[in-house]
């Protein structure tokens, strides 16, 4: 591609900018707190995709763009570059999380239980106009069970493979800092599954969405079963440089496996997880994980094909810089369309050649044709 600067244009550029931030107003600490505490599940959004845990940084990324999610999760990757990476938390295991919502649509009763935590899934979808008449929207009190639920669960895939319904994934020894970090080495095929995992975590909900949908409804031939989904939190524990290792809080996780048929004894398991509460994202990604092995080539669930065009920043930034200017390369084009057009002028005011004919079957082939000699009759060459 080519570009050409945009020239004369540095004023209207900069009041282009402040149109923009006129529109959005003042933007202050009040605004960055209410968006935090009014729209929890828009900011694990947009932590889930910018790949870093930080509620108040995405709070404020989404005041300064206005709610544009893709310029708010480009805002804060870009701020999470500067930034230097202290430690490695170790592992988290799915027993030691602090689980509030655990279902399993396969199972009526699992062990551990089965937890419905905060969900609109059986709710009816009214729009409450009457808060628009003054009618404040005030949610009734949770009323507290009589007994208090365990706060960690164990995992269900375990229990599975106690009872031989689940194969044991293989496993490999790897040292945490030998694990392959997307953040700091491209994306390569055939991608390591930590990459593939890794990549899902922060992809776009929606592209995400899509092609796991698409899997799902005929253009594949995915049909998983929530085994398990789980919205938690999960302690960070971290080595410090002296050796004791510490707690350095909680992140919000969601996180879901989705099982299948494997045509035999065993059931295939298709994992997802992701910062924050996402559940559509993770149930769509664990289906993408679940029907990547063997994928045909182009297929929705081939895990090239969704792993490219899932990256929220790079897709959006792709489409987005068709707006800049691209002079030299169409106006290219149109010389090349014009020199076409010359050409095909020139040819309709000589004729074709002599010999040749217009398969066209317009009145000016068939002229030219008719004063050609019969090629039936010799021609002679005569001379004075």
């Amino acid at each position: 591609m080519a570009y050409v600067a945009t020239r004369g244009g540095e004023r209207a550029i900069a009041q282009a900018e402040r149109l923009y931030r006129e529109d959005l107003g003042p933007v202050d600490r009040d605004r960055v707190t209410a968006i935090a505490r009014s729209l929890p599940w828009l900011v694990d959004r947009v932590m889930g995709e910018a790949s870093l845990y930080e509620p108040e940084l995405a709070a404020l990324a989404l005041a300064q763009t206005g709610g544009d999610l893709y310029e708010a999760v480009l805002l804060l990757r870009a701020w999470r570059t500067t930034q230097p990476r202290l430690a490695i938390a170790q592992p988290v295991t799915q027993d030691r999380l602090f689980t509030l919502r655990r279902i399993s649509a396969a199972f009526k009763d699992i062990p551990g239980g089965q937890i419905l935590g905060p969900t609109l899934d059986y709710s009816h979808r009214i729009l409450a106009t009457g808060v628009l008449e003054d009618q404040p929207l005030t949610p009734a009190p949770v009323q507290k069970a009589d007994h208090p639920a365990p706060p960690h669960h164990p995992s269900l895939a375990a229990w599975q493979k106690a009872q031989g319904l689940v194969a044991d994934p293989p496993r490999e020894e790897v040292a945490p800092d030998a694990i392959p970090d997307l953040t700091r080495e491209p994306l390569l095929f055939p991608a390591p599954r930590a990459h593939r995992l890794q990549s899902l975590a922060r992809a776009d909900s929606g592209g995400v969405l899509a092609l796991g949908y698409s899997a799902m409804r005929g253009y594949g031939n995915a049909h998983p079963t929530v085994n398990e989904l789980r919205l938690a939190e999960a302690e960070l524990r971290v080595r410090h440089p002296r050796g004791t290792v510490f707690s350095a809080g909680r992140v919000k996780i969601s996180q879901a496996e989705v099982a299948a048929k494997n045509g035999g004894t065993r059931i295939r398991l298709g994992f997802a997880a992701t910062l924050g509460w996402n559940e559509v994202k993770v149930i769509s990604a664990a289906t993408l994980d679940l029907n990547a092995a063997g994928a045909a080539k182009g297929a929705p669930t081939e895990e090239e094909f969704f792993l490219y065009h899932t990256e929220p920043v790079e897709a959006s930034g792709f489409c987005i810089h068709f707006k800049l200017p691209h002079y030299v390369t169409f106006q290219s084009s149109l010389d090349a369309m014009r020199d076409a057009k010359a050409g095909g002028a020139a040819t309709t005011e000589t004729g074709p050649p002599a010999g040749c004919s217009d398969r066209s079957g317009d009145s000016a082939g068939a002229s030219a044709a008719a004063a050609l000699p019969d090629p039936v009759e010799p021609i002679r060459e005569t001379t004075e």
